[in-house]
């Protein structure tokens, strides 16, 4: 059985274009101004143009997007947060998709894939120990709905990601 309650408003392409640039900023932010991990998250409001909350990667177990889940989780009703989108500049891995499902987030968008990650970091970056685990088939097993759209190769999202986030793993050897 598969528990909905939420209706989410379309996403634009105009305002998906927006909320994608303005992740991507705070990731080379989060970067540039604050030495962090090039990981960032964004919660839109219901009307997909209004950022409620941000968050970076603060360490290799307090991902951007569990972080933000859960800032969320304590700052707003479950029953809003169903009809928000979470951005993110990379696929949540298993730990940040549970803290999505959990905190009732009725949608997410992230702009470059897991696999992706992979190739950037290289295998057995103790930094950052990727899971073969597709966000979508975390949210497939729970009782409630998350919308799921990426990775966004079309729009060239995920190959500014990509080459955004070379410049931090590439000053570590990788």
């Amino acid at each position: 059985m598969t528990i909905s309650n939420r209706t989410l408003t379309p996403l634009t392409q105009a305002q998906l274009t927006a909320a994608s640039q303005a992740a991507l900023n705070h990731q080379t932010q989060a970067q540039d101004l604050h030495k962090k991990r090039p990981f960032a998250a964004i919660l839109l409001a219901p009307d997909n143009e209004t950022i409620l909350l941000s968050s970076n990667s603060l360490s290799h177990v307090r991902h951007a997007e569990s972080e933000l889940a859960r800032n969320a989780a304590d700052n707003y009703d479950w029953a809003y947060l169903a009809r928000c989108t979470l951005v993110s500049t990379w696929e949540p891995c298993a730990m940040c998709a549970g803290a999505i499902y959990w905190a009732h987030i009725g949608r997410l968008v992230y702009l470059a894939s897991e696999k992706a990650l992979q190739e950037v970091i290289g295998v057995g970056n103790p930094e950052n120990l990727t899971l073969d685990l597709p966000c979508r088939r975390v949210f497939e097993k729970g009782q409630g709905v998350v919308e799921v759209i990426g990775p966004s190769v079309e729009e060239g999202w995920e190959r500014r990601v990509v080459e955004d986030s070379r410049r931090y793993w590439g000053e570590r050897g990788n």
